[in-house]
């Protein structure tokens, strides 16, 4: 099996949560629909009807497991949780699909969790150790076992307390049978936002869910904040000493949809931005501009306005092959990039082509795209990246490979050239991505984002894996090993 997307990082989750709507599940339906590029493995909805909670979980894509008006309305009640995951390797399993659920002394809670926590293992051990069983191999089942065991009185002090425990990067939505809460990790690494839908409140990951059903943007959650939604309206806790925020950059690259608004700036105007910032950096002279679909078009516009050069597809993306195929044969699999990706020759032949992708992470599909755009004529290849070399894994909920497979990590620009097949390779500058973004450029003594997976420079410990554990993400959907 080839996975088309393996030469790119993958968000682990999109959370969504509904206090007080008589369509709460079919709101949550929605915009999970909306998030389902932050997680394609699997969802989940839990609802609350005043009596008792109603859970559905499933494999796969949000549309295969909550089209059905049956299954909806089997989700009764007017507070909701929803979640979309993404899996890397290993078999993916039901028991870690989120929300998870739990009955506690208080009554039942349910927990969607985005991002990654970096003392998860040692935790998880101590948990054990304490007499805890844990049901998942998902690091939310930490949240879960901290909540039960906490000695606070109420259920936001029992949770507080639970998250003065952990360290990551964090978003967090949960209900119980009075409340809808949202949690953001102290330095604010992953998103979450609160909406409005016909008076009520919403939290989700990005501004997009909120779009696909009419609701109104009200603000950003800050980093470090903890909010309860109950019937005597919207409390905003900040439990933890503050510290400078760190949003994570590549949610501007990559990871948030085009048409989303994060910390205040539109995602499709940031990405233009940021293409403009390349070719004020590495400017080649060319005949066309192509984007490597779809998450490079952004990035591509705005790198042919800067530079006067005319915006073509010359590369066609086919939407409807999903994210894996299965291949019969070696043959058929070398030609699996093709089933995604097709070039627009008449566009591409004879010309001088500059290729805008947004991210380079093996370097896998480069390789084929490279071949595929020279196989259709063109004169010359140019590859410009739309951000700094990935050069370091992320621990903070975001997947990807070990240091000894990122390209960037391994091989000089030269190399990398060589490699691709292009003939020249250039990526924007870290203070140039800053630059599009806001920022007056890195602050090489207080970093304004979250950038490891370029500069190295974590924010947050990374407790698991710089005692000498191991740094799998429990996260992931997969089995433990």
């Amino acid at each position: 099996m080839i996975r088309f997307d393996d030469d790119k990082p993958h968000e682990e989750c999109g959370v969504f949560g509904i206090y007080q709507h008589k369509d709460s599940a079919a709101h949550t339906a929605l915009g999970l629909h909306a998030l389902q590029h932050r997680g394609q493995e699997a969802a989940g909805i839990v609802t609350y009807d005043g009596k008792q909670f109603h859970s559905h979980r499933g494999l796969g894509l949000v549309g295969e497991n909550f089209s059905s008006a049956k299954v909806i309305d089997r989700l009764r009640g007017q507070s909701a949780i929803g979640h979309n995951r993404y899996a890397t390797t290993g078999e993916t399993v039901l028991r870690n699909v989120q929300p998870l659920f739990a009955e506690f002394a208080f009554g039942g809670m349910a927990i969607a969790h985005n991002g990654n926590l970096t003392n998860a293992m040692a935790l998880r051990k101590r948990l054990i150790d304490h007499g805890c069983l844990f049901q998942s191999t998902s690091d939310s089942e930490v949240f879960i076992h901290l909540i039960a065991i906490s000695k606070h009185a109420t259920v936001v002090d029992r949770m507080i307390d639970a998250l003065s425990q952990v360290e990551g990067a964090y978003s967090l939505v949960a209900i119980t049978k009075d409340a809808l809460i949202g949690v953001r990790d102290p330095m604010g690494v992953r998103p979450l936002i609160l909406g409005t839908v016909e008076g009520a409140p919403v939290l989700t990951s990005e501004s997009c869910a909120l779009d696909i059903m009419g609701a109104e943007f009200v603000r950003d959650i800050e980093a470090g904040e903890v909010v309860v939604i109950d019937d005597l309206g919207i409390e905003s806790l900040h439990p933890f000493p503050r510290v400078p925020p760190r949003f994570c950059i590549f949610e501007y690259v990559y990871f948030s949809r085009p048409d989303s608004h994060v910390e205040g700036r539109s995602i499709y105007e940031t990405r233009k931005r940021i293409g403009a910032e390349l070719a004020r950096e590495s400017m080649v002279e060319a005949d066309l501009v192509v984007p490597v679909p779809d998450s490079g078009v952004p990035a591509a516009i705005g790198y042919a306005a800067e530079a006067g050069q005319p915006f073509e597809l010359g590369i066609i993306r086919n939407h409807y092959i999903g994210r894996t195929f299965i291949e019969p044969t070696d043959r058929i699999r070398h030609l699996g990039v093709k089933l995604k990706h097709n070039a627009n020759a008449a566009s591409l032949r004879g010309k001088r082509v500059v290729l805008v992708d947004d991210s380079i992470v093996r370097g896998t599909t480069s390789v084929k795209i490279v071949e595929m755009v020279r196989a259709a004529g063109a004169a010359e290849v140019h590859m410009r990246v739309a951000s700094p070399p990935t050069v370091h894994s992320c621990f903070y909920g975001v997947d990807t490979p070990s240091r000894d497979k990122l390209m960037a990590a391994n091989m000089n620009i030269a190399e990398m050239t060589a490699h691709i097949g292009v003939d020249s390779l250039a990526y924007v500058t870290i203070d140039g991505l800053y630059r599009a973004v806001g920022e007056a450029g890195r602050d090489a003594l207080a970093p304004q984002y979250c950038d490891a997976c370029f500069s190295g420079d974590y924010p947050i410990p990374l407790i698991d894996h710089d005692g000498g554990g191991d740094s799998r993400q429990l996260s992931l959907l997969a089995e433990a090993e």
